[in-house]
């Protein structure tokens, strides 16, 4: 059967515009959105190809921005900005482009390319073909049909009927003009009905079916604002509708069977490449059929100019700002950033804000400056500035704009410190989190570090600005030149960063993982850490008393044990008294000549239950108490925000090698897990009056991966079933299943995925190496899917330096070619276990993203995710939500790797509720 694939080439433009930074080609011609039009176009036509897709295909435009419907409605699309100035001139080489792969490339003049795509959607299905279009815009989905189709190529899914039922409330495609009728659209302008929404629109037609009957009921409505509102404005609404509607009428601008594909000649494609200087793809043409294509090279990145610190702009009246708004908003992108009072973005205040719009364009907008001595002083002048709610009332919906994108270097930082002061900035660009997904364990990703590395360029330190000890001043103090130069190079660098990352990205594969999964968890962070969670403070105190008293009773014990008083918390102090007054076995010296007694070491020793077992015991006792007091007990209680009276832990997206988040002030994924000592202090964590915590925890999610991307039928198996996996394990190595075997076999399965050695494994579970050896050779003969993976994992990482989860995310490991033989093995093992515990990670941070809309959208808009600890998601709701929202958290947990991943294996999700993380967990 024919099939008919009909692609939005205009939404592909703007898309190729915005991946991609400023580029010029050889002939000095701008040719950003040129290469990014042409690599995707490149990679759709691989695609279709390999899936064996269409028989016919055509690239649909845009003729003009005049159209029957500005004739309709001269305001339609009259707020949407022209295009940038250096796009207008890429248009004819799209199109260009677009004939360099022999593909038809449609356009007429008076017609928008939706409506003539619907033209050609409807002959080719009237003819009884097959037809997808290539494209997520909603105004497509109402010609869903039987037979057609979209393909959203950016989240790799098809979409038809039930998504649109999903994304508007139960609505059939045939019912979605109604819908955007009455909903309107800001983007195009689009009036529809104020006041109505999209639940609300699609509310009205699937309670009366259509627009003309809804406005007709209208008057026999309950009266409100809705009943007005349709009564008021019907007339827009059915304008809207028409403004809305495909046109399908108009004759086709080439017959369908012109558009069947034919191939792509090999020299017009490397005519219109080499006229460009598209060298790698250029590289790509020139592969052989079937052969591998290597990874692009770099693209071609002009070098940018040193930073101008005297060159940066101190905007210091409305009219200066109102002009870097307007260079925004005509540009489409701007890189900001934020001072602050302090580092906890929950607590500080907003001084000012750097902006910038190229390198060496950059400006800082300061709002609460004193001048010099912080106000204190009667004779400093207070510089002029604008005033602060003036700036930020011009700033908000520039911040806001949906059409421009805003660059932050760990921007989350921004959006929370922006956020208290009423802007939520959207839509953005990370580089942090950029340079995260593409070199995770080559280098650290803060910005000084990376304008080194990448623009060799030497920040201007913080100490240099301020000052350090008693000198130090507030940044509000510092004059508004060293504060300009200081906070604009933020920006600046920030700018220059990402226009080398986000090219790289797509080169390297890395757009997958940044898009689909770290992106849209940065405001997702933001909002978590805003919300803070709620913590008992006099069960705190009370556990701090206990604690005391446990530290104190353990302290005597082992000055008992040991025949005297010492500092137990000296190292030194405490090795002597093991290894020399009590003369224990297997002290070993470090290269100061301090005995070790590290934690490794005394539970070796405690293990070994000889002399000296005793009161190691309770040097190790003595060593948890008093870190949990230190560290939770007493410590929460001083980081109790007293605006919010909660504690706001602050997550990294970066900390963690392998793409888990990382928390600190306070770090909550130390907290014991299965000690009764770890409870108490989780009940410290307690929901407000009339609400309660909800723990859903993921069970067993690395085992669950490791079945299905090492392919172990036994493993996939039990899981599918419901089945022990353990007892399982305990089966298969011991033949027989009892609590010794059991646990056992539970440590062995974890074990391995960490590609323990034959020692560790010894020391696990105090048998010995040999012994450990024949487990581990038991445990991969009966799973021999177990044993491949590892294999294969190590073959890989040893040629390509890196592991890749099943979302692409990819984790360096540099220590693989070292000559020191521990590091090389430790950077093995952690290869072993990176694919799995990434993937792991990469799940629930998709559950994050996907959690709060799914709650919104099930009218439970109360409940709010508070925490993020291993695999385990923290939420506080109403009481009364509770039975409505298990079922939402637990499909979006249980769901979150599709549709991109689809796992062989269910996901386990464990949801437990109290009135503290205690009693929920």
């Amino acid at each position: 059967m024919p099939h008919l694939y009909l692609v939005d080439g205009s939404g592909y433009i703007f898309r190729a515009y915005h991946r991609l930074p400023p580029l010029t080609n050889k002939h000095g011609e701008p040719v950003g959105a040129v290469y990014g039009y042409t690599t995707m176009l490149w990679k759709l036509a691989d695609e279709l190809h390999a899936a064996d897709g269409p028989t016919h295909l055509a690239v649909i435009l845009d003729k003009s921005s005049q159209t029957f419907r500005n004739d309709l409605y001269d305001q339609y699309k009259a707020h949407r900005p022209p295009p940038p100035a250096d796009l207008v001139p890429q248009f004819p080489m799209i199109r260009d482009a677009t004939r360099a792969f022999s593909l038809p490339c449609i356009e007429t003049e008076g017609l928008e390319a939706d409506d003539i795509i619907a033209c050609y959607a409807k002959a080719a299905l009237a003819q009884g073909w097959q037809v997808t279009i290539v494209s997520s815009d909603k105004d497509l989905m109402q010609l869903i049909e039987p037979g057609l189709d979209l393909y959203d190529t950016m989240n790799n899914r098809r979409l038809g009927a039930e998504h649109v039922a999903e994304k508007f409330f139960g609505i059939a495609p045939t019912q979605l003009g109604d819908v955007l009728a009455l909903m309107g659209d800001s983007v195009d302008n689009v009036p529809g009905v104020p006041g109505v929404g999209p639940k609300t629109a699609a509310k009205l037609i699937l309670e009366h079916g259509d627009l003309e009957t809804v406005l007709a009921a209208a008057p026999a409505m309950k009266p409100g604002k809705l009943r007005d509102n349709l009564i008021e404005h019907a007339g827009m609404a059915r304008l809207s509708r028409e403004l809305v509607e495909l046109r399908c009428d108009v004759a086709l601008p080439e017959p369908l069977e012109e558009l069947e594909m034919q191939g792509i000649p090999d020299a017009p494609l490397r005519a219109f490449l080499e006229h460009h200087g598209f060298k790698s793809l250029l590289t790509k043409l020139g592969q052989v059929a079937d052969a591998p294509v290597p990874a692009p090279a770099g693209v071609p990145m002009e070098e940018d100019p040193p930073c101008d610190h005297d060159g940066y702009e101190t905007v210091a009246d409305v009219d200066a700002l109102d002009r870097w708004i307007a260079q925004a908003r005509h540009q489409g992108f701007i890189a900001i950033d934020t001072e602050t009072t302090g580092v906890d973005a929950t607590r500080a205040e907003l001084v000012g804000v750097s902006m910038a719009l190229a390198p060496n364009r950059a400006c800082y907008l300061p709002l609460a400056h004193t001048g010099e001595g912080g106000g204190t002083d009667l004779l400093a002048e207070t510089p002029v500035q604008i005033e602060r709610d003036t700036a930020l009332a011009r700033l908000k919906p520039l911040f806001e704009d949906a059409s421009v994108l805003k660059i932050g270097h760990n921007l989350k930082y921004d959006m929370i410190v922006l956020a208290r002061a009423g802007i939520a900035v959207a839509p953005h660009d990370d580089t942090i989190v950029m340079s995260f997904d593409l070199d995770a364990g080559l280098h650290g990703h803060g910005m000084d570090e990376l304008a080194a590395t990448h623009l060799s360029h030497s920040c201007i330190a913080f100490k240099d600005v301020v000052g350090t000890g008693k000198t130090q001043r507030g940044f509000h103090e510092i004059d508004l030149a060293a504060a300009t130069r200081y906070a604009a190079e933020d920006a600046d660098v920030t700018l220059r960063l990402w226009k080398r990352l986000k090219a790289r990205l797509p080169n390297e594969q890395a757009t997958r993982v940044y898009e689909m999964v770290d992106r849209p968890l940065v405001p997702v962070i933001a909002q978590m850490e805003a919300h803070g969670i709620k913590v008992d403070r006099e069960k705190l105190a009370a556990l701090s008393a206990d604690f005391t008293t446990q530290i104190a009773d353990a302290e005597v014990q082992v000055h008992e044990l040991a025949g005297g008083p010492f500092t137990i918390g000296s190292p030194k102090q405490l090795g002597d008294v093991l290894f020399e007054r009590l003369g224990l076995k297997g002290g070993r010296k470090g290269k100061s000549g301090v005995y070790s007694t590290d934690v490794t070491e005394l539970e070796r020793i405690a293990r070994e239950g000889g002399a000296g077992s005793e009161i190691v015991a309770k040097v190790l006792d003595w060593r948890q108490l008093t870190k949990l007091k230190n560290t939770y007990t007493d410590a929460l209680q001083q980081q109790i925000n007293p605006a919010t009276g909660r504690v706001h832990t602050s997550y990294s997206l970066t900390g963690a090698q392998t793409g888990r988040l990382s928390s600190t002030d306070p770090n909550l994924q130390n907290i014991p897990i299965r000690t009764e000592v770890g409870r108490q202090i989780r009940d410290a964590f307690v929901a407000e009056p009339g609400h309660v915590i909800l723990s859903a925890d993921y069970s067993q999610i690395e085992l669950r991966l490791a079945a299905h991307m090492a392919d172990v039928p036994q493993l996939r198996d039990a899981f599918a079933n419901g089945d022990d996996i353990h007892s399982l394990t305990a089966q298969e190595l011991f033949g027989e299943v009892n609590r010794d075997t059991r646990g056992r076999a539970k440590t062995i399965n974890f074990a391995i995925l960490y590609g323990i050695s034959r020692w560790g494994l010894a020391g696990r579970l105090d048998v010995t190496a040999d012994e450990a050896q024949a487990m581990i050779d038991r445990y991969f003969d009966r799973f021999p899917g177990i044993n491949r993976y590892i294999a294969e994992t190590l073959e890989e990482v040893r040629a390509r330096g890196f592991t890749t989860t099943l979302f692409g995310r990819k984790t360096h490991f540099p220590r693989l070619k070292s000559k020191v033989q521990h590091e090389r093995q430790g950077a093995e093992r952690a290869a072993i276990n990176a694919p799995i515990q990434g993937t792991s990670a990469d799940i629930i941070k998709r559950a994050m993203v996907r959690m709060t809309p799914a709650l919104v959208e099930a009218g439970l808009p109360n409940v709010r995710m508070l925490l993020q600890v291993h695999d385990e998601l923290v939420f506080e709701l109403p009481e009364g939500d509770v039975e409505a929202a298990k079922p939402v958290i637990h499909r979006v947990m249980a769901t979150a790797s599709e549709p991109a991943v689809k796992l062989s294996v269910p996901l386990g999700v464990e949801i437990g509720t109290g009135p503290s993380w205690g009693a929920a967990h």
